[in-house]
């Protein structure tokens, strides 16, 4: 059923050819529609944001991000793929859009209480 593993073994060729596949295949959507009826699992991945230089811990947490999904995926829930849905890239977003530093710094508001 599956071929031999060969020593020489080129791995970006290998991934292309995987890639082609299930690009030719339509293998994602597939998947997605299989488990459309599935109980739903939610992931929120955050967009990256320019708050220093890239880093191991830069590729540690998207490879963690990646493998969550695709857990769950295999375990048969449906697992919309949303990127972008956290909060941790709003004090640039904000600063990028000329608001305030600490928009919700007013006495009034309830974030007032919280110290940072």
């Amino acid at each position: 059923m599956y071929k031999q593993v060969p020593t020489s073994l080129n791995f970006v060729d290998r991934e292309k050819a995987v890639e082609k596949f299930w690009e030719d295949n339509n293998i994602f959507k597939k998947s997605m529609e299989h488990r459309k009826e599935g109980e739903t699992y939610t992931f929120y991945d955050g967009p990256p944001t320019a708050n220093g230089k890239p880093h191991i811990g830069h590729v540690e947490t998207r490879t963690i991000k990646d493998m969550i999904p695709r857990y769950r995926t295999m375990k048969g829930y449906m697992v919309p793929r949303k990127a972008g849905w956290d909060t941790h890239g709003l004090p640039v977003e904000l600063e990028v859009h000329g608001y305030p530093s600490r928009p919700f710094s007013s006495p009034d508001s309830p974030a007032s209480s919280c110290s940072g």
